[in-house]
């Protein structure tokens, strides 16, 4: 709070002391009494006036900066009413009953809300799971017929199911801790499994896969690790070249276990690459590929994040590397030691 804005608050009552000061000079004056005893009257109600200004504005601003303070040290600004004192003046009391409506009715909308995203959210991981049947039944269907176009439906089978599995962890990612296992995995074991995941899309697409020394053990949820390294599969076909291959690598220092994914496909231009895990984001490349959408990387991001995994790209034009980055856990490798 400014002094100039604080006078300016005041400027009523500064009003009517003057005006009782003036009144009671001409007063004075008017029974005869002496100018020196008219300047000690004036001298001591400014002297007056200025003390009890100067006393309420410290502490009126010492006031409105302790709840400023806590408000800025509150998460949800709207519980501000809740580590209030409750005031004893009756203009404060009615700004503090404001402030629990406006709270209170900010509490029920947040309530709300949340039942919404809860009901949805389950709706979302239903369906996910009633549509996964009939693809898993068309699957079987297309595996056991040899009619020419059975491998180009597995591919396809293969997208509709990394989508709804894209959908099903979005709608997980804000809580992940419901949903993970933690424990001591092979990097090679995930690498498979996600290739596998996704071997007629690979075929379709002639797509080379070399893995090299993919041994390593780091401690993760191999379910969420399959999860990412199948965007990041995906991610290199669809931007791909003539003869495409996708190559993963790992290896070990500075406390982590990198594992890393590389690509010889069209790669990230310079100015795109800061932005590529941000949602929505699709890029030069994005914009070339009508079915781009900006969320798998932006997912992988969120995930990682989640589960402590370091995730970073590297591109310098043509092709792409993707790494994750697991902190080795020197408490368990010396207890296994």
């Amino acid at each position: 709070m400014s002094g100039k804005l604080f006078l300016k608050n005041q400027l009523p009552v500064i009003l009517v002391n003057l005006s009782g000061m003036l009144s009671l000079v001409l007063f004075l004056t008017a029974n005869g009494n002496p100018a020196s005893v008219r300047l000690l009257v004036v001298v001591v109600w400014i002297a007056v006036i200025i003390l009890y200004f100067t006393i309420l504005y410290f502490t009126e601003k010492r006031h409105l900066c302790k709840l400023l303070e806590m408000a800025e040290q509150l998460e949800e600004k709207y519980l501000l009413p809740e580590v209030m004192e409750i005031p004893e003046r009756a203009d404060e009391d009615v700004f503090y009953r404001i402030l629990k409506m406006a709270e209170k009715s900010m509490l029920e909308k947040i309530g709300g809300v949340q039942r919404e995203r809860k009901e949805y959210k389950e709706y979302i991981e239903q369906w996910i799971h009633e549509v996964k049947t009939p693809i898993t039944a068309m699957k079987l269907l297309c595996e056991n017929n040899n009619f020419p176009f059975a491998r180009e439906m597995l591919a396809e089978l293969e997208n509709v199911n990394r989508f709804t599995e894209q959908a099903l962890y979005y709608a997980r990612s804000e809580h992940t801790e419901k949903d993970y296992l933690i424990r001591e995995i092979r990097l090679g074991d995930v690498v498979h499994s996600a290739i596998a995941d996704n071997k007629y899309l690979l075929r379709k697409n002639n797509v080379v896969i070399v893995a090299d020394n993919v041994n390593h053990s780091v401690y993760t949820d191999d379910k969420w690790v399959r999860f990412i390294l199948n965007q990041i599969i995906s991610n290199a076909v669809k931007y791909r070249t003539e003869k495409p291959v996708f190559r993963f690598f790992t290896a070990k220092g500075n406390g982590q276990i990198l594992l890393s994914a590389e690509d010889n496909g069209m790669g990230i231009s310079e100015n795109d690459l800061p932005r590529i895990f941000e949602k929505g984001f699709t890029g030069q490349n994005g914009r070339m590929i009508q079915s781009s959408t900006g969320i798998g990387l932006y997912l992988c991001k969120r995930l990682c994040d989640k589960l402590g995994i370091g995730l970073t790209a590297y591109s310098e034009g043509k092709g792409t590397t993707i790494t994750l980055s697991f902190h080795i856990n020197d408490f368990v490798s010396e207890v296994q030691g």
